[in-house]
């Protein structure tokens, strides 16, 4: 039994010793006589989308023998080298002529005998490109208040709240010198002031975006829209204004409280003589005034009346570019003294009723779209006390630009 057990020993342990050396043979003829050998793989990968092309960033391998990288897409038809120039905690390459599509990265290491790492695969990469730039849309504006004309002549203009994608606004705008000039919108802030405004010019505006935060490019909406239009009231000039004596006008109570009492300058309701005064002959009674050019949009007026008394409650403001062949023959107090100041081409430009005491400043809007107008007529119908005197300290009007 002992004899038996010693030649089963001896057997078994020829049998692993020549087994073993038959299967390392097998794998040596499948390597072609050579070793497998795996240079270092990189580290984490991230990615940054742009137009069309894309920005890829990796931890460097540590292993000092790599002298290459070799970013694979599109199973693998198309690649770029990256080649190792210096050492480095990271390399970043950019990959352009891209469709804009969703695409998968792979990346391996080389060393210069051509041995290679295991890929590092990176997936779900977004690129941008035409498509995603022609839904953008411009920043939009605050529609119920659009611009503030400030009280320097600057303007600002009001946005709402953009997308944290948005980058800036590119406003267009024609200064006051009439020279093209720029402001820009961050997209953090909701205002931008226009230092200095041309009136009536049109104001153009375009937006940037990035598709994501980390985007290496910024995409420009494909067009200019037009903000809407700007308007400054610019208070019409006094000095050129001039007293207008048409027949059938209200005489004034004395010669110191004439109509160009109306545009001295004062500020705040007036007492006598600081006024105008009315002759108390009849009511409704009418005066006229020369504004000295012809405003093309008229919009504005204030009136201001006496510190106490014989204030107008109810009158008309009328108006016209010329006024020849314009008098009108009529009393301000006939029943048809309307319809002839319409037919001689006068204009209604607004009737203000007053329900106080008169004395304060009251700022009334006139008409929209108003014809040319160079000549006011103020037509008095009630005053506070009833009387046919009427008193007023100040007028005030504004065009549109």
């Amino acid at each position: 039994m002992k004899n038996y057990l010693y030649t089963a020993i001896c057997l078994t342990l020829f049998s692993i010793v020549f087994g073993c050396s038959k299967h390392e043979t097998d794998f040596r003829d499948f390597l072609g006589d050579k070793e497998l050998t795996y240079t270092g793989a990189v580290g984490d990968v991230t990615s940054q989308p742009g137009n069309l092309r894309v920005q890829l960033k990796w931890k460097s391998s540590t292993d000092p023998s790599i002298t290459k990288y070799v970013v694979y897409w599109n199973n693998k038809i198309d690649s770029q080298v990256v080649n190792v120039t210096e050492r480095t905690d990271s390399v970043k390459t950019i990959i352009s002529g891209l469709q804009e599509f969703v695409y998968t990265f792979t990346i391996h290491s080389f060393d210069a005998k051509g041995n290679t790492s295991i890929a590092r695969e990176v997936n779900n990469v977004k690129v941008y490109g035409p498509i995603y730039s022609s839904t953008l849309l411009n920043r939009a504006y605050d529609a119920a208040t659009p611009y503030v004309v400030n009280s320097n002549g600057s303007i600002t203009l009001n946005f709402i709240t953009a997308d944290t994608i948005h980058v800036k606004t590119m406003i267009n705008y024609t200064n006051a010198a009439g020279a093209e000039a720029t402001a820009s919108l961050l997209g953090t802030d909701g205002t931008v002031v226009l230092p200095s405004y041309k009136a009536g010019t049109k104001v153009l505006f375009q937006s940037f975006y990035k598709p994501e935060q980390q985007s290496i490019d910024i995409f420009t909406v494909n067009k200019f829209d037009e903000y809407p239009s700007i308007f400054q009231f610019i208070q019409c000039d006094k000095s050129l204004f001039r007293e207008v004596r048409l027949p059938n006008d209200v005489n004034t109570y004395e010669s110191g409280t004439s109509i160009s009492k109306l545009w001295d300058g004062s500020v705040g309701p007036q007492g006598y003589p600081n006024i105008f005064h009315s002759d108390g002959n009849h009511l409704a009674h009418v005066l006229t005034f020369d504004m000295g050019k012809v405003y093309n949009n008229l919009a504005q007026m204030e009136e201001v009346g006496r510190d106490c008394c014989n204030n107008p409650s109810r009158f008309e403001v009328w108006g016209i570019a010329d006024i020849t062949n314009a008098a009108t023959t009529l009393r301000a107090d006939a029943s048809g003294w309307k319809a002839e100041a319409i037919a001689k081409g006068w204009t209604l430009l607004r009737e203000v009723n007053r329900s106080d005491n008169g004395v304060n400043a009251i700022k009334v809007d006139l008409i929209s779209n108003p014809p040319p107008v160079r000549y006011i007529r103020i037509r008095v119908l009630n005053t506070t006390t009833g009387s046919a005197y009427s008193n007023m300290s100040e007028l005030t009007f504004w065009n549109k630009q």
